[in-house]
């Protein structure tokens, strides 16, 4: 099989996948809690949880707020520098059959930021706080499914998002711990 046709066939699965997951939040609840998630995930609650870090006890709390909100700052560099070369229509945009159900934040689509920054914060806090992982890794997971079902991103802009804040995440933390 060539590159092309390599690339085609993981366009048509990511198209698929996108209106699969599309469909579903036809259904009201599910509507209703994908759109909190990612309301949620805009940074409400990754910067509460940012400014919660240092009510841990010691240095190591204010050492954990000061290394997720450096990260913040990386991702939202990284992202933004992406976007802005890359230039994909998000799927919405693109696609007859995809619905919208939420206005995005910016235009285009790769990668997407709320999952970088959904898997960096993740990464960073149950490094300083093992026992986060039980809330923090669902509550990221939907992010990431939220963005996709709300008709924002590709499954590939996730899983990009995703790569990239876990590069983020052990990059920095090789810088702090």
């Amino acid at each position: 099989m060539t590159r092309s046709q390599l690339l085609d066939n993981a366009n048509r699965l990511d198209v698929r996948l996108c209106m699969l997951a599309n469909r579903i939040a036809l259904s009201n609840p599910t509507l209703r809690f994908f759109r909190v998630v990612s309301r949620l995930g805009d940074g409400v609650f990754w910067y509460s949880l940012t400014a919660a870090m240092p009510l841990l006890p010691g240095q190591h709390g204010l050492t954990a707020a000061i290394h997720m909100l450096l990260a913040s700052g990386l991702g939202l560099l990284i992202y933004r520098q992406l976007k802005e070369r890359l230039v994909r229509e998000r799927p919405f945009v693109r696609l007859a059959g995809i619905q919208c159900f939420m206005p995005p934040l910016d235009r285009y689509s790769f990668p997407s930021g709320h999952t970088l920054h959904a898997v960096a914060f993740t990464f960073i806090a149950c490094s300083y706080v093992p026992w986060l992982a039980i809330l923090l890794v669902p509550f990221a997971t939907a992010v990431a499914l939220s963005r996709v079902v709300l008709g924002l991103h590709y499954p590939s802009d996730v899983a990009a998002g995703a790569v990239i804040g876990l590069a983020l995440g052990v990059g920095t933390n090789l810088l702090f711990l």
